[in-house]
């Protein structure tokens, strides 16, 4: 496999393209860091051991892992639009609000799959998202990952890691994690496409933001946001789990809104 000589630092490595030898392919490459303990380079390849079983066109291909030898590398699909955020920031305001909708579409779809999978993200973001050349959105970092049969998992240690304003409150309060959860950050996901990436929350400090919600503050509707989006967005914001749409139901109605809007 040859590299290209751009890189960034990610979480847990470097991060950086390169092309497959067998067939020139353009990849994104995730190495770990080999001064890591076992523990963080256990979680590393956990976003691996889950992609590996998924086949959605909205959720990033994993192509393979290479672990014989240090740094281990997972070898992804190279999606070159980069993140959504980004692309919301830098493109946002050149595109129509028909082309966001079948964005949100395609995050939708993916984590309708995920869903039937018993598959929790618990990182939902625009910044945890791509796009495609062809604004197609895919999904992507789950290294937060969870697969439960009875689609709750339960967290422990704590908030240091915890995307506060993308999380449930029962995520937040007590380590319950689910489909449910994720659909709330979905909620979050829909506010920052249609206000073209701004941040949530943006005059609150992650203790604040959490007394804001419990005593049943939220965000308001984005200036572009068409009011049936602000409505959908409002009941994944529902304070008790089960009073959330699926994203069977969620992807249901964006399509629908996608028709009707002109």
């Amino acid at each position: 496999m040859g590299r290209s000589p751009r890189s960034f630092q990610g979480n847990f490595g470097e991060v950086f393209s390169g092309r497959l030898r067998a067939d020139n392919t353009l990849v994104a490459v995730k190495s770990c860091r080999e001064t890591l303990p076992p523990d963080l380079k256990a979680k590393f390849l956990q976003e691996a051991r889950i992609l590996k079983q998924y086949s959605h066109p909205n959720i990033v291909r994993l192509i393979g892992v290479c672990t014989q030898k240090q740094p281990i590398y997972i070898v992804m699909e190279l999606v070159q639009g980069g993140d959504f955020l980004t692309f919301l920031r830098t493109e946002g305001a050149r595109l129509r609000v028909k082309t966001l909708l079948q964005m949100v579409g395609d995050a939708a779809a993916g984590m309708e799959y995920l869903e039937s999978k018993c598959c929790i993200h618990r990182d939902l973001a625009a910044r945890n998202c791509l796009v495609t050349e062809k604004n197609i959105l895919k999904i992507s970092d789950f290294g937060m990952s969870r697969e439960e049969e009875d689609g709750i998992y339960a967290a422990s240690g704590g908030l240091r890691q915890v995307p506060v304003k993308w999380t449930a409150p029962e995520a937040l309060n007590y380590g319950r994690y689910s489909s449910e959860s994720d659909v709330w950050s979905f909620g979050i996901l829909l506010w920052e496409t249609f206000s073209l990436g701004a941040s949530p929350y943006p005059n609150l400090s992650n203790p604040q933001t959490r007394d804001f919600i419990e005593k049943g503050g939220r965000l308001p509707c984005p200036e572009l946001c068409p009011d049936a989006v602000f409505r959908l967005m409002e009941q994944c914001w529902a304070y008790e789990p089960g009073q959330r749409p699926s994203f069977s139901t969620i992807y249901q109605e964006l399509q629908s809104i996608r028709k009707r809007h002109r």
